[in-house]
């Protein structure tokens, strides 16, 4: 099987964690502008930005999208494209979420890159994303209330439920705008997700630096 993969350095190097079959084909790209041979490939995966990507040119052969935020019944995408997330952490893990409104003939396709899949709801942070940016948010809201240091907030949730990363790591690795940007679109319908204050004040700060 012949894998397209459009992807950045760091999403290249998560995949690469876990080999991919044997006669199975895997070419990285960073940009899909001058690509002309897709015919030649059975599956596709954009895990970069994919606004201006006309996805006619992929036919309608698989393709699976980094879309955490926004589901499908929002993009109103071509039926052989499903949701996935890419977010940095996600992609170096054996499981694999899937959204999609095509059921059929995914097995094959994550079998070649040594994954398993679970179908998951199209909803926003589909599932792992959601739960993780919970947890992420609760600790701001531990923080901002002088409950404790981030470090200690880390390690104690290291040491307590055995996960491998704290939540402040988490907010790192995954990306404040990331975290922020989801519990905003959850907010919409439930106010639980509301950021925590302190979250909002460094999504904020990050930014401004970033408008400077």
């Amino acid at each position: 099987m012949n894998i397209f993969i459009l992807a950045d350095e760091q999403q290249k190097k998560e995949i690469l964690k876990i080999p991919a079959a044997e006669r199975t084909s895997v070419t990285f790209a960073k940009e899909i502008a001058g690509t002309n041979d897709l015919e030649n490939y059975d599956a596709f995966f954009v895990l970069s930005d994919h606004t201006d990507i006309n996805f006619e040119r992929f036919g309608e052969k698989p393709l699976y999208v980094n879309q955490v935020i926004e589901t499908l019944a929002e993009l109103r995408l071509p039926d052989n494209v499903s949701r996935i997330n890419g977010w940095p952490g996600f992609l170096e893990r054996q499981l694999w979420e899937v959204v999609s409104n095509q059921p059929e003939g995914h097995e094959e396709v994550f079998n070649s890159i040594n994954r398993k899949i679970i179908f998951v709801k199209d909803t926003p942070g589909l599932v792992s994303a959601r739960v993780i940016s919970m947890i992420v948010n609760e600790a701001f809201f531990a923080f901002g209330e002088n409950i404790s240091s981030i470090e200690e907030i880390d390690e104690a949730m290291k040491l307590g439920t055995n996960y491998p990363d704290g939540p402040f790591e988490w907010a790192e690795k995954i990306g404040v705008e990331n975290i922020y940007g989801l519990l905003e679109k959850l907010a919409e319908k439930e106010e639980r997700y509301l950021p925590a204050p302190a979250l909002k004040k460094l999504y904020s700060d990050l930014s401004e630096k970033v408008d400077r």
